[in-house]
């Protein structure tokens, strides 16, 4: 008798973790969408701001614009680093839609051609970018910030160059998923300058001044720690949570549904902040 109504306990448990486990799953799901969609938000509006400032200044021939906002943007007689400085952030604005564009799983299903395309043409500019970033840092000099700043963005672009050179692989050998996962690594890494603004924007927020750095010569721990931030605590979240989907613990995927829900009031707080401060003055009314 007494083995009997262990059975039964043992099967009204495992019964009941059923469900559990399918909210955890579908919470995790729903969180990582959720983010997802806020990041997306967010870099439209970073899309649209440099077609406003950096797209017009090109068209109006006014490229002593960018110094607006950028430390030696347009150096006047440096014609080589200004159009490599453009093609740049002509790129950004290529990849900040293309890289959204990958995301959506309708154009993947249906759409197979064009995401094939689309991320060759994905995985070139992201390379690009790579170098140009480095050269415009190594190179040219005069870059904001110091040297452990350019040695977090160095970081970013070495990890990019990477994270092509394994999506590419992956995509040619026909294994798919590991192919997605490294393209969302490389996604996450391509949106470090993004990740870099928002962060510092959410923090200036919250201090109400600027704490723990210079604005005069754009120096600190706090810029250091973005610098670095910037790709790896993107990265790091992903592996939690590619570990959590893969995994059977409904506990973990619970905690990580919390850490992106954290995450995503943060990145929509970060998003708000560096609208009002740096990307809506400079769209058009």
């Amino acid at each position: 008798m007494a083995t009997q109504d262990a059975l039964i306990a043992i099967k009204r448990t495992r019964t009941a973790s059923v469900p559990n486990a399918s909210r955890a799953r579908n919470a995790l799901r729903y969180m990582a969408t959720l983010w997802l969609c806020a990041a997306a938000l967010g870099q439209l509006i970073f899309a649209s701001y440099i077609v406003s400032l950096y797209g017009r200044s090109m068209l109006d021939d006014a490229p002593e614009r960018w110094n607006e906002v950028m430390n030696r943007g347009f150096v006047a007689g440096d014609h080589l680093f200004n159009w490599v400085l453009g093609l740049h952030l002509m790129m950004a604005l290529a990849i900040t839609v293309g890289g959204l564009l990958q995301l959506i799983p309708w154009l993947r299903r249906y759409a197979r051609a064009f995401h094939r395309w689309n991320g060759r043409l994905y995985l070139l500019l992201a390379s690009g970018m790579a170098v140009g970033g480095l050269s415009l840092i190594w190179i040219r000099g005069g870059a904001a910030g110091d040297l452990p700043q350019h040695l977090g963005t160095s970081l970013n672009a070495l990890l990019i160059a990477w994270f092509v050179v394994m999506a590419w692989r992956n995509a040619r050998a026909g294994r798919i998923d590991a192919h997605r996962v490294w393209a969302l690594r490389l996604f996450l890494a391509v949106s470090g300058v993004w990740f870099f603004r928002i962060g510092l924007m959410l923090w200036l927020a919250l201090n109400q001044a600027p704490v723990g750095f210079d604005p005069k010569t754009f120096t600190g721990p706090i810029l250091t720690t973005l610098a670095f931030a910037q790709t790896l605590l993107p990265l790091t979240v992903l592996e939690l949570y590619l570990r959590a989907s893969a995994g059977r613990q409904p506990r973990m995927q619970w905690m990580v549904s919390g850490l992106l829900a954290a995450l995503t009031l943060a990145t929509l707080a970060g998003i708000a902040a560096a609208a009002m401060i740096l990307w809506l003055p400079y769209l058009p009314p």
